[in-house]
């Protein structure tokens, strides 16, 4: 389990963790486009909810709702743990 103040990828939180989203490293534009559309944006929150049986996708809580994300998406958010 990440310690508070860990600098990593969204991908690398336990069940119950949160974060606070650092940067996007995505350099498709439609796909930076598409997390940015879901909310995943600089400075918000996130908390993981819950991991599919095989480790992917993962449901994150995030501004009051929830998103289903495959792993390789959420490899490419830095974010800083939280809790």
């Amino acid at each position: 389990m990440k310690k508070i103040g860990d600098k990593c990828v969204l991908s690398d939180l336990k069940v119950g963790q949160k974060a606070k989203v650092l940067r996007l490293n995505e350099t498709n534009k439609a796909i930076r486009r598409h997390l940015l559309d879901m909310g995943i944006t600089r400075g918000t929150v996130v908390a993981v909810k819950k991991v599919a049986p095989m480790g992917d996708p993962i449901d994150i809580e995030l501004r009051d709702y929830e998103l289903c994300v495959c792993k390789a998406d959420l490899d490419k958010i830095e974010v800083e743990v939280m809790g």
